[in-house]
C-alpha cells in the first residue's frame, strides 16, 4: 500500500510539504511502557531521519525530547518527529503514556488527524489504554493500532487483537499478521488466513460508497487492491474501522508496512474537521478550509522555553501559510469557554500583535529552519512573547479565535514556598511562565491561608513542575503542608457585653452595647437585628455596632478563621453625649461578639466539596467504600453516557481530598477520573 503526494526532504533541511494532501499528522499514544518512543525512533530510522535506533536495550530513549526525561526516565511532554515516506510527510507526535500528562495527549489530539495506539504484545490492553481510547472517541479521532514487543516473552499478537476487539469493538481488525519472522498482508490476496481476511475485506467494503462492491465480493469476484486501499482510508477516516499492524521495533519488521499504512490509509488534514472559528469579540467566524492560500488560522498546541532561543511555540496550521518575519494577531480567550474554576487566574485573556521570529520544523530539541509552512502542517515558531498554549494565530487584518480544546482540570494541590528569600522575586515570573506553557497547571494564591498552591494532574506532573521551576527558572521550592480554609461559628446561643470606655483628656471614647448571638443553619450567612428600645443606643450608632461585629467576624474570635452563620441581635447599650462616636461603637460591637463567644463556645466548620467520580461499573462498591472512609456522604450513582461507566456523587470534606487524585488512580488502576466543586461548610467532628 502506497500513495505518493509530493513531499520532499533535503539532506540537511526539514521535510517540506507543499499541499495538505501530502501530510499525515499522527498522534502516537498508549500506556506507559508500551514502547511508543522506541517505535517512533524505529520509524525515523526506517525513513532515514536517524542513523540508528536511538534507544538502549532496556528501551530508554536516547533521542532527547526533554531534559527532564533523562532525569525521570520517562516521556513527560509531547514531541514532534517528522519524516517523509513515499513522498508524503508524516508528522509523528509522541505523547506521554502516564495519565498525569493527559493534557499533552489532548494537545496532540488537537494537532493530529489520526491516532496510532501502541499496545505491547506481552502486556495487552490495560485500563490506561482503555481510558486513552475514550479520550480519542470523545473527539471522534480516527484510530489505528500498532502491536509492539513481539520478541518479548509471553508476547501473543492474536491474544492482544482479541483483547482490543473485546475492549474497543469488532472493528479493530488486523491488516497484517505476524508469522514469527515476517508480516503477512491480508489485503494483498494472501488466502492462507481466510477468516481474518474475510473479516477485514467485509469491514472495508461496508464503508465503501460503491454499493456494487459487496455484491461482487459475495459473488466470489476478486476486488482490486487499489479499491480496497481507497475504501480502507475512507473507513479509517470515518472512525468505523481501526486497522492493526504488528511491528517489532527491535528488528524493524513491520516498520515499512506501518509507514505504508499511514501514507495510504490514514486521513490527511483535508479529511479532518477544523475547530470552530470565532471573532475575538465572540461572534461567529467565517467558514475556514484547509487551504494554503486561505486566511491564516493556526493554533499553539504546546509552549516550551529554551534557555538559548527563549519561548518556542509548537503550532498546527489549519488554514493559510506561515512565513518567517510575518506579523500575526495572537488571541487567547480561554475564559469564554471555561467551566468551573476560571482559568484567567493563570491564563488571562489577551489580544496582541507580534512578529514571527524563527520558523522551523523540530525533531526533538533540534530546530531546522523552514522557508514556509502550509495549511495542515505543524511547525515551531520562536520568540512569540505573548503566545500561550491554545492561543490562535491569525491575520492582523482579520483576527480570529479557535475554540480551545477541553482542558483537564488539575485535582492534586501542592502548597509550596521558596527555600531562600533571595528567590522570592523570581518565583512569580517562573510560575507565570510555567502556567503559560502548561494549561493543566493552575497557580492559586490563597488569600485565606496565604499559601501558594499549585494545582497539578498528579504526583508525576507535580515532580515535573517542581523540576522545571528549579532547573529551568532557577527557583528551588519545597512542599509544605496544605492548609484548608476553615470557618468559625457559635456552638450555642449566648449573650455578650461590649464596653469601650477611655478618658485621656479632651474627647474620650464611650460605647457600651449588649448583644444576643445564636447559630444559624449552615450556609445562612449573617443576620443583624436591632431590638434596642428607649434610645439606649442612638440610631446613628446602631450601624456602627453592626460594622464592628462584621469586622470581628472576618478576623475570627478564637482560631483566626472567619466566623459565619450567626444571628446577632442588639438589645441594649449606653452612650455619652460627647464621647460616643462611630469608632467607639464599632470597637464595642467587636468586644461584645468576643465576650459572647467565651460564653457560648465556638466550633469549627470545614469546607466540603461535591465529588463526581467516573468509574467502571464493576468498581462502584470499591469507590463508594473509599468515599465513606473519607467521611464522605454518598449521594447516589447514575449511569454515564459511556457504556459500562457509572458516575458516583458524594459530599466529601476537602481535607480528605488532598491526595485523592493519586489514591483514586491507585485504587482503580488508572481507569477512574473525578471532578470536585465547593458545596458547603459543615461542623468538624
Amino acid at each position: 500500500m502506497s500513495k505518493s503526494a509530493g513531499g520532499t526532504v533535503g539532506p540537511a533541511g526539514p521535510p517540506v510539504a507543499s499541499r495538505p494532501e501530502s501530510i499525515r499528522n499522527v498522534l502516537v499514544v498508549g500506556a506507559a511502557g508500551a514502547g511508543k518512543t522506541t517505535l517512533v525512533e524505529r520509524l525515523l530510522v526506517r525513513a532515514g531521519v536517524l542513523n540508528r535506533a536511538g534507544s538502549t536495550e532496556d528501551g530508554t530513549t536516547v533521542c532527547d525530547f526533554d531534559e527532564i526525561e533523562h532525569r525521570q526516565q520517562r516521556s513527560v511532554a509531547l514531541a514532534l518527529a517528522p519524516l517523509v515516506h513515499d513522498g508524503v510527510k508524516v508528522n509523528l507526535l509522541d505523547a506521554p503514556g502516564c495519565v498525569d500528562f493527559i493534557g499533552e495527549v489532548r494537545a496532540g489530539l488537537r494537532a493530529a488527524d489520526c491516532a496510532l495506539f501502541v499496545i505491547a504484545a506481552n502486556e495487552g490492553v490495560d485500563e490506561q489504554t482503555v481510558a486513552l481510547w475514550r479520550e480519542c472517541a470523545d473527539v471522534a479521532m480516527p484510530r489505528a493500532v500498532a502491536v509492539t514487543k513481539l520478541d518479548r516473552p509471553r508476547a501473543d499478537f492474536d491474544d492482544v487483537v482479541a483483547q482490543a476487539q473485546d475492549a474497543f469493538g469488532d472493528r479493530v481488525l488486523p491488516v497484517y499478521l505476524h508469522d514469527g519472522r515476517r508480516l503477512v498482508g491480508l489485503i494483498t490476496g494472501d488466502h492462507g488466513h481466510a477468516e481474518q481476511r474475510a473479516a477485514l475485506i467485509e469491514g472495508i467494503i461496508e464503508e465503501s460508497e460503491d454499493e456494487t462492491l459487496m455484491e461482487r465480493y459475495l459473488a466470489g469476484k476478486e476486488i482490486d487492491t487499489a479499491l480496497l486501499v481507497r475504501d480502507l482510508e475512507l473507513a479509517v477516516a470515518r472512525g468505523s474501522l481501526h486497522p492493526v499492524v504488528p511491528v517489532d521495533s527491535t528488528s524493524g519488521v513491520g516498520a515499512t508496512e506501518l509507514l505504508d499504512l499511514m501514507v495510504s490509509a490514514f486521513p490527511s488534514p483535508l479529511e479532518h474537521p477544523i475547530p470552530t472559528v470565532y471573532t475575538p469579540a465572540g461572534g461567529p467566524g467565517p467558514k475556514i478550509e484547509c487551504e494554503p492560500s486561505g486566511p491564516l488560522v493556526a493554533e499553539v498546541v504546546k509552549t516550551t522555553t529554551d534557555p538559548y532561543v527563549g519561548r518556542v511555540s509548537l503550532v498546527r496550521v489549519f488554514s493559510g501559510t506561515v512565513r518567517p518575519d510575518a506579523t500575526v494577531h495572537v488571541s487567547g480567550h480561554r475564559s469564554a469557554w471555561a467551566t468551573g474554576v476560571d482559568p484567567a487566574s493563570s491564563h488571562e485573556d489577551h489580544d496582541e500583535v507580534e512578529r514571527i521570529g524563527t520558523l522551523s520544523v523540530p525533531l526533538g530539541k533540534t530546530q531546522r529552519p523552514a522557508p514556509a509552512v502550509t495549511a495542515g502542517d505543524i511547525c515551531a515558531i520562536g520568540r512569540l512573547r505573548h503566545a500561550e498554549t491554545s492561543d490562535t494565530l491569525a491575520s492582523v487584518d482579520a483576527p480570529l479565535v479557535l475554540q480551545p480544546w477541553r482542558m483537564p482540570e488539575p485535582q492534586l494541590p501542592l502548597a509550596i514556598r521558596v527555600r531562600s528569600k533571595i528567590d522570592e522575586d523570581k518565583l512569580a515570573p517562573g510560575l507565570q511562565r510555567l502556567a503559560a506553557e502548561d494549561p493543566t497547571l493552575r497557580v492559586e494564591h490563597n488569600p485565606e491561608t496565604h499559601q501558594i498552591v499549585l494545582w497539578t494532574m498528579g504526583e508525576a506532573h507535580a515532580d515535573v513542575v517542581l523540576d522545571r521551576l528549579a532547573n529551568r527558572y532557577g527557583v528551588p521550592v519545597e512542599e509544605v503542608e496544605l492548609r484548608v480554609p476553615l470557618r468559625e461559628t457559635f456552638a450555642r446561643p449566648a449573650t455578650g457585653h461590649g464596653r469601650h470606655v477611655k478618658q485621656s483628656g479632651g474627647h474620650g471614647q464611650y460605647a457600651v452595647c449588649t448583644i444576643e448571638v445564636e447559630p444559624l443553619p449552615e450556609g445562612s450567612g449573617f443576620e443583624f437585628v436591632d431590638r434596642v428600645v428607649g434610645g439606649a443606643v442612638p440610631r446613628q450608632f446602631i450601624p456602627s455596632v453592626e460594622k464592628g461585629v462584621r469586622s470581628q467576624m472576618s478576623r475570627g474570635v478564637e482560631t483566626g478563621y472567619p466566623m459565619v452563620d450567626i444571628r446577632v441581635t442588639l438589645t441594649d447599650g449606653k452612650a455619652h453625649s460627647v464621647d460616643s462616636s462611630d469608632m467607639a461603637f464599632q470597637t464595642a460591637g467587636g468586644l461584645a461578639l468576643c465576650d459572647a463567644a467565651t460564653r457560648g463556645g465556638v466550633c469549627l466548620l470545614e469546607p466540603v466539596d461535591e465529588v463526581s467520580v467516573l468509574i467502571c461499573d464493576n468498581l462502584v462498591g470499591t469507590v463508594m467504600g473509599d468515599l465513606s472512609a473519607r467521611r464522605g456522604k454518598v449521594l447516589g450513582s447514575e449511569t454515564a453516557d459511556e457504556p459500562g461507566m457509572v458516575v458516583v456523587r458524594a459530599h466529601v470534606p476537602q481535607i480528605e481530598l488532598s491526595r485523592y487524585s493519586t489514591e483514586l488512580r491507585s485504587l482503580t488502576h488508572g481507569s477512574a477520573s473525578f471532578t470536585r466543586t465547593f458545596a458547603h461548610y459543615e461542623r468538624v467532628p
